[in-house]
């Protein structure tokens, strides 16, 4: 995998950025208000429909 890791907020702004030489550990704060508000706003899984989902999702032995 050749890297260059990153976190972004919910609406896509970068928060913190790893280089593309070097080894490293990314790590940084995410504001979980902003993510319940883009959540509510936007609404993606206001239409999902786990029920329906059936054996799909039962585990394996």
């Amino acid at each position: 995998f050749y890297g260059q890791s990153y976190f972004v907020d919910p609406r896509g702004q970068f928060i913190a950025e790893a280089s593309r030489d070097k080894d490293e550990v990314v790590v940084a704060e995410m504001d979980l208000d902003l993510i319940e508000e883009v959540r509510r706003t936007w609404q993606f899984y206001r239409d999902r429909r786990p029920d329906t989902y059936g054996d799909m999702t039962e585990q394996l032995p």
